[in-house]
């Protein structure tokens, strides 16, 4: 193995080397530096027969740094051999001094460009956001996320796909200039990597509009791109949107957290609007993206685990200051994959064959965020649950 090793970076060194050989400006390199050299030796032997100062071989090279690099003269030649030389000396300096910083203001501005179009990989982030996929209106999606999450702030955001000019001009917008982009497939795990997936916290795949696919082509690449996700993070928590319900299935499957099947939402959503009875303008005053108001999902306090649904409706009757409302209870939130494997450890522990088979079947049939509307009173609530609370 370690031969091999050695005759990979022999192969990569002889090319490395054939490379710099074959490139021309290596040679012109390389005439620069034997002309400055030629040059402080023609200073050092025409001006220590003068009164310039230059007595030594170092004062001459010191001479050619000065020259070169802060084109100055730090002595006065005299001779005019010398002065030919110091004058080359000045202009090769010039030529370095503007081929460096040219070079350097290349690299740079290369690193900012390919930066803004979202081909590098991004810095060291932690417990941020994805938002995978591009459509029209896509302004109005990150002003709802933002509104709809004070915790989350710009800079914490990470755009993942191939619509990179109507990016840019989302970026160009005061209040979307910190987002993050990488540009790319959000199926693929390469470009997934490249957006810090493995430190990700939460992610939103949304149905992408930036390439002429079909919906059969959008549904599938969403369920790729879920089970990719939640290949290289398993901890990470994942609402996706399908156009066909078809596919919900197999979003289940792959551990999904939180599924969206806009068709249907809108097919509901103009059903219930042809009664004639004004439930759309109800859904939409539930359904605001105002973090405050609406419907409202929020954490139980760790005490009333344990106790009863009546018991915590009291709680929140007397102690809510904006009157909110407790309307329900939200089961098995979280990361669904995460607590699947915890109960089954607990089964795993369980001495008795009988309860373990048991609680291995309720564990399979464990619904990911279910929501149960209007519980008895003497419903207990378990671990992993929240409230649902309507608060106007």
């Amino acid at each position: 193995m370690s031969k091999n090793n050695s005759r990979s970076r022999a192969k990569h060194l002889w090319k490395t080397i054939k490379y710099i050989l074959k490139n021309p400006f290596t040679y012109i390199w390389i005439l620069i530096f034997i002309i400055i050299g030629i040059a402080t030796v023609v200073v050092y032997k025409s001006e220590t027969q003068t009164e310039s100062g230059i007595e030594t071989m170092f004062d001459s090279v010191w001479f050619t740094l000065v020259a070169v690099f802060a084109a100055y003269f730090d002595y006065c030649v005299k001779s005019v051999p010398g002065r030919m030389s110091a004058l080359l000396l000045l202009v090769f300096g010039m030529l370095l001094f503007s081929a460096v910083t040219g070079k350097l203001a290349s690299y740079f501005t290369d690193l900012q460009m390919q930066k803004n179009k979202g081909l590098r990989k991004l810095r060291k982030m932690r417990g941020h956001f994805l938002l995978c996929g591009w459509r029209p209106g896509f302004e109005k999606i990150l002003d709802s996320v933002l509104n709809s999450n004070p915790d989350i702030t710009p800079d914490m955001i990470v755009l993942v796909n191939d619509a990179a000019e109507q990016i840019e001009q989302v970026r160009s917008q005061v209040r979307f200039k910190e987002l993050n982009y990488v540009a790319g497939d959000f199926a693929d795990e390469a470009t997934l990597k490249r957006a810090q997936i493995e430190n990700a916290e939460r992610a939103l795949v949304i149905c992408d509009r930036s390439k002429s696919y079909s919906d059969l082509e959008i549904d599938s690449r969403t369920v790729l791109a879920v089970l990719t996700m939640e290949n290289i993070n398993p901890g990470i928590y994942i609402a996706a949107e399908l156009i066909d319900a078809k596919f919900q299935k197999h979003l289940e499957l792959a551990h999904c957290d939180e599924i969206i099947l806009t068709q249907d939402y809108e097919h509901s959503l103009l059903a219930t609007a042809s009664s004639g009875m004004g439930y759309s303008n109800v859904i939409r005053a539930l359904i605001s993206d105002d973090a405050d108001t609406g419907i409202l999902v929020e954490d139980i306090p760790q005490s009333f685990i344990g106790k009863t649904y009546g018991e915590y409706e009291a709680h929140i009757e007397k102690t809510d200051p904006a009157n909110g409302v407790l309307v329900g209870l939200l089961l098995n939130t979280g990361n669904f994959h995460q607590r699947r494997k915890d109960a089954l450890r607990e089964a795993q522990k369980n001495p008795d064959i009988k309860k373990i088979v048991d609680n291995l079947k309720k564990v399979k049939t464990l619904k990911s965020n279910k929501p149960v509307l209007t519980p008895p009173d003497d419903y207990v609530i378990q671990r992993n649950t929240k409230a649902i609370i309507v608060r106007g």
